[in-house]
This record gives structure tokens, sequence and C-alpha cells, in this order.
């Protein structure tokens, strides 16, 4: 079994995916627009991620074309199309409704939502069926526990963005503490949290980094004891 294997799968709009995925948000540019600033490098990461058994990438429009549509695909022309790429698109602003007849139409293959409240949900299930619920949650921004257990019941992903804290990496003396007694980084705990908080929970943690990658993968075989994440838990719902 590889690393990445032991954070386990899940079922993303009919593919099998493994719950540790990787986010292209900091391969782009400035004010995450653009090309990237070293393109070899964002085509390494790409490979690497999936080299080592990532099959679900998240990626926007916004981030300009030189990330979408050209790096992305030179990075993975060498592999298997085995992968689920799910893109945000701007479309994703016009009413629901519109979307899903063009699902009917064919046009569509899936539908998704992101940035939305528990009441948008509900009402966005009433109009289509809706695979996945893309929002802010991490270790410190819980608003969305409730969501994410119906939704775990229901069978629905959910993907946190900003998994480790966005622009502002998650930092409290509780997680660093934890990280110390199981020798790994603040980093890797947050994710293994995530890992363990539900099972519907796919996570995108991006970078630019080789290094930082490596990294985040080795979060999958990270096992936190029950009483780490009780200890996370109340510290993050004191934050």
């Amino acid at each position: 079994m590889s690393t990445i294997d032991q954070a386990g799968v899940y079922k993303l709009a009919g593919h099998t995916v493994r719950r540790l995925g990787y986010g292209a948000m900091q391969l782009a540019g400035p004010s995450v627009f653009g090309p990237p600033k070293d393109r070899a490098a964002a085509i390494a990461v790409l490979r690497e991620a999936v080299a080592e058994g990532v099959n679900h990438i998240d990626t926007s429009d916004f981030y300009g074309p030189h990330v979408t549509n050209q790096i992305i695909r030179e990075a993975l022309a060498p592999y298997p199309a085995d992968l689920v790429i799910v893109t945000k698109v701007s479309a994703l602003e016009a009413p629901l409704s519109v979307l899903a007849e063009l699902q009917r139409q064919g046009l569509i293959r899936h539908i998704g939502l992101s940035n939305v409240t528990p009441t948008q949900v509900a009402e966005g299930r009433k109009i289509c069926e809706i695979v996945c619920v893309q929002n802010h949650y991490n270790l410190a921004h819980r608003a969305d526990d409730a969501l994410i257990d119906g939704l775990a019941r229901d069978g629905v992903p959910y993907v946190p963005f900003f998994p480790l804290g966005g622009f502002t990496p998650l930092q409290s003396s509780t997680l660093a503490a934890v990280a110390r007694r199981l020798g790994a980084t603040s980093m890797q705990v947050a994710l293994a949290w995530l890992l363990k908080r539900a099972p519907n929970l796919l996570l995108i943690p991006g970078t630019a980094s080789l290094a930082h990658l490596r990294d985040n993968l080795a979060a999958a075989r990270l096992a936190l004891p029950d009483e780490a994440m009780r200890e996370l838990d109340e510290a993050g719902r004191g934050g």
C-alpha cells in the first residue's frame, strides 16, 4: 500500500478518488492569477502528485488559462486518464436552474456548490443532484460542522478549501504540542485531523513546492489518537 492509500477513498461524481488530493491555486502567479512563477517547478509538482497516487485535483478558471488549460494538461499528459479534475467556473454564478437545464441537455456532467450556506445546499439539492460542496473549513474554522455531518449521512463529499488556513497558516499551542508528541509537523496534524473528522472530507491542500507536497502527502499515514482528536476539537471550537 502506498502512503496516500492510507488516507482512504470516497466516491465523487461516480468516481472513486483518494481522499488526499491536490489544489492548484498556489501554482498560479501573483494574486493567484496567470502563469506560475516557475513553470518547470509547477509541472514537476503536478507530476509527482499524480505519480504518488493523487487522482483528485481542484482548480479554477479564475487562475487563468495558463494554469487550468496549459500547465495541467501538459503536466498530466503522460498519465492515464483516470483523474477527477474539478474546475470551478464563473458560470456557477448563474441560477442553478439554468445549470440544471444544461446538464439535462448533456452539456454539463456534474454540478457542485461552493461558498454556500446549509440553506442554499438544501435548496440546490431540490433542483438537481449536487455531487459535492466546497466551503471554507479547517481545524480553526468550524462553521460547517453540522453541514458536513449531514452530507456524510447522505454520501455527499465535502471539499474543504484552505484546509491549512490559506494565506494565514493555522497555528496554535495545542496544534504544536500534538505535532511534537507525534513527531509530525503542525500542518500534517491539521490534515490528519480533517481525514479523521469525517469520511466524506476530500482534502485539496495546495503547494508549489515539491518538499511541501511530500510533507502534505505524508499526512496520510499519520494516525491521530482519540485523545489528540479531542484536544484539537476543543481547541478548534474555542478558536
